[in-house]
């Protein structure tokens, strides 16, 4: 690798002192829940100065019974008495009410299950194995994508699978590293089926949006059909990425073999136990369209009979779905393959990856306030109606406006890599403020996914990236940050025009981006 080094030290200058100064602010950021636990208090203090400023603005989803005209919002002071009494009475509440807790810990159940039995690496493995010589970039760009159904497995087990399958042909093996992590990485919030990751943003748009319009409903199907034309748009553009760009750079060149405890064979009993699996698995989805099909099929709308509409149950009923269907292949592939012999071994299973929940519950905790104590002060509706405004005075709307937010939910990615933590805190103020210009917040969360994901392979501050960065020194001792970082960068680039310009479509064509999930809205 040191040729590759020798060729781009001068073109990596400035792109090295960037990198650098981003490590750098990145790394004196607190934790994220030290961050909410933060902005506790500027919330706190701050509603205590708009409330005595005397700020207030005209809600236009709301009426005053009393006057019968539109409700006027003004600051609540959360440093009264009376608030300071009602937070310390309603701080459990605030924990348990939190609605993307319940709906990820319910959904992990499942998830959990599938990934810790070992049917998710299963798949990975025999996916990739099986794929023709040609075929095979797009393959591993592809199961990256899908490898997001699951929690972070794909981060942990694809680019070190990718890199074996890659010297299996006699290709460098850091090209299917890196194939392997921008797959996962970078097309992080595509994916062909309605997955966790869909249930916790929606955990947050949902009730952002009812911060104007409480009548809204929305489903974590919302973003389905974007996402889904995402998946094939990626696919195909990171393997021409990898191909075109990435493979010039390190094909030819030396490798070290280097030790890996990552096989890409299955044994005689793990085959048997991922096809028993995915069998459960296809009569699972067969039950799930069979309670589909009729008039009066139990997943419609009792009112429409629409499959996708708000109230259908099968809307309604995403979060259990999916879990039951994850659940499915992974007690199966666990049985099969003798490591769940018993109740026991199941309940540890699932313990196991319960604990692995702790982080999230306690940002969920740190969350919760903070969400409680923006919305009680009222500073979400006051900075949402100003904030539309603004927008509308000085002219920016259309697709200039959702291009610019995504650019800026990129930027803030390169810092804080939890997706949750960001949306947490984004959700209550860029939800309302474009609902109130007539975007739809499906429109605003699709927006912010995509600014979400770019940027994930080039953020040196993002979780799995000193994981990727080991991989690559079993290939390549020498190897640094700027070689890895220039390996990314153009898939984030090529990624993130290809995806923008795909939204735009939608958006000028008014397509729908999901089941509910529109272009413009109308309270």
């Amino acid at each position: 690798m040191g040729k590759i080094e020798t060729k781009n030290q001068e073109k990596q200058g400035f792109m090295m002192r960037l990198l650098n100064g981003v490590e750098r602010v990145g790394n004196k950021l607190p934790d994220p829940v030290t961050i909410f636990v933060m902005l506790w208090f500027v919330v706190i203090i701050l509603s205590a100065i708009v409330a005595n400023s005397g700020v207030t603005a005209v809600h236009p989803g709301q009426i005053d019974e009393e006057t019968g005209k539109n409700l006027v919002v003004s600051g609540v002071n959360l440093l009264s008495k009376e608030q300071l009494q009602l937070f310390l009475a309603n701080v459990v509440t605030n924990f348990t009410s939190f609605a993307p807790l319940g709906l990820v810990l319910v959904t992990m159940l499942g998830a959990g299950l599938a990934e810790k039995s070992g049917y998710m690496e299963a798949v990975m493995k025999s996916s990739v194995t099986k794929v023709p010589k040609s075929f095979l970039t797009g393959a591993i760009i592809f199961i990256g994508i899908m490898a997001n159904a699951v929690a972070d497995a794909g981060f942990v087990v694809l680019p070190p699978l990718a890199a074996l399958v890659f010297l299996g042909v006699g290709r460098h093996p850091l090209v299917g590293l890196f194939a392997g992590y921008a797959g996962v990485a970078a097309g992080f919030s595509s994916n062909l089926i309605v997955c966790m990751l869909d249930v916790l943003i929606a955990g947050f748009t949902i009730p952002a949006a009812q911060i104007i319009d409480p009548n809204y409903v929305g489903t974590p199907a919302m973003n389905w059909y974007f996402l889904m034309a995402s998946t094939v748009m990626l696919t195909v553009l990171g393997a021409f990425v990898t191909e075109r760009y990435l493979a010039p750079r390190f094909e030819g060149s030396s490798f070290e073999v280097g030790d890996s405890d990552v096989t890409t064979e299955l044994t005689p009993r793990e085959k048997k136990a991922m096809k028993t699996a995915t069998i459960g698995l296809l009569i699972g989805v067969l039950v799930v369209v069979a309670l589909c099909i009729g008039p009066n099929a139990f997943m419609k709308d009792p009112e429409t009979g629409s499959l996708l509409s708000a109230n259908a149950t099968l809307m309604k009923g995403m979060v259990p779905i999916i879990t039951v269907l994850f659940f499915i292949p992974g007690l199966t592939y666990g049985v099969v393959n003798k490591t769940i012999k018993n109740d026991k071994d199941l309940a540890a299973i699932l313990y196991e990856s319960m604990a692995g929940m702790g982080s999230y519950i306690v940002l969920a905790f740190a969350a919760g306030q903070f969400l409680a104590l923006f919305n009680a002060s009222n500073m979400s509706s006051l900075l949402s109606i100003k904030g539309a405004k603004w927008l509308e005075g000085i002219g920016l709307s259309g697709p200039g406006l959702i291009v610019a937010f995504i650019l800026f939910a990129a930027f803030i990615n390169m810092f804080v890599g939890s997706a949750s933590a960001k949306w947490a805190i984004m959700a209550p103020i860029f939800v309302p403020m474009f609902l109130l210009l007539g975007y739809d917040p499906a429109l605003t969360q699709v927006a912010y996914r995509i600014g979400d994901s770019i940027t994930n392979p080039i953020s040196p501050l993002f979780t799995y990236f000193p994981v990727l960065l080991a991989f690559a020194k079993k290939y390549d001792k020498d190897i640094g940050i700027g070689t890895v970082m220039a390996s990314m960068m153009p898939y984030s680039i090529v990624f993130g025009i290809a995806w923008i310009i795909l939204l735009v479509i939608f958006m000028v064509a008014g397509l729908p981006l999901g089941p509910g999930g529109g272009i413009y809205y109308t309270m």
